[in-house]
């Protein structure tokens, strides 16, 4: 099976199987979803879907948030991983917001990771999600998920390369699409340590399971 058969095959299953992807984070606002994936490095989705709605109910602008301390955030925060340095990114990202876009969150990823708080990874997501950009934001699910997977080979060992193998073979007009389904695949079925193998639908064409399975 070449890449490109290989990337085939698994866009059509996921069409048929995931139709409709997105993210697990709630939000209404794109400055409540770049908040939400700043608090997300390290920490799960459910965590921060149980501390955002008081947070967003006390700052749900970047007005709000700016005329806040670290120590008011902190407070909001403190059940996330990293609440001290996550509580100052927030902070330091809505001055910033308002300081140089007028409130509003930037749509370009050269001023997104300016922010701080916002890498590549983030600024990805606000690309994807929110501008419906060809971003492709590599996270630990989408980097395992390609790797067993075979859409990328052991040397792309960065999430960057990653990116731009899975950006080379992925239709531009899926790619925001396609960064949830690895992501979820990953989630709830490719998972870390005990992947569901046996009731995946794409075991006939993963190079993990296929290896696997020879070694028996």
């Amino acid at each position: 099976m070449t890449i490109k058969d290989r990337f085939s095959s698994i866009i059509r299953y996921f069409q048929e199987a995931m139709p409709v992807a997105q993210s697990e984070l709630d939000y209404h606002t794109p400055f409540e979803l770049l908040v939400a994936v700043i608090l997300s490095a390290q920490c799960t989705d459910k965590r921060i879907n149980q501390v955002t709605p008081r947070l967003f109910a006390a700052y749900p602008t970047a007005r709000e948030m700016a005329q806040a301390t670290p120590e008011d955030i902190y407070e909001y925060i403190r059940s996330v991983s990293y609440p001290n340095n996550k509580a100052k990114h927030l902070v330091g990202m809505a001055k910033m917001l308002m300081d140089k876009y007028n409130g509003e969150v930037p749509s370009t990823g050269e001023e997104l990771e300016k922010l701080p708080g916002v890498g590549r990874k983030t600024a990805n997501v606000i690309q994807a999600v929110i501008f419906q950009k060809a971003r492709m934001a590599v996270d630990t699910h989408v980097f395992r998920v390609s790797h067993r997977l075979g859409l990328v080979n052991n040397r792309c060992t960065t999430p960057l390369s990653v990116e731009k193998q899975l950006t080379k073979y992925i239709p531009e007009n899926i790619i925001p699409l396609a960064h949830h389904w690895l992501l979820l695949h990953g989630r709830y079925v490719c998972t870390s340590r005990a992947p569901h193998c046996t009731t995946c639908g794409l075991s006939g064409v993963c190079k993990h399971f296929l290896a696997k399975d020879l070694d028996i």
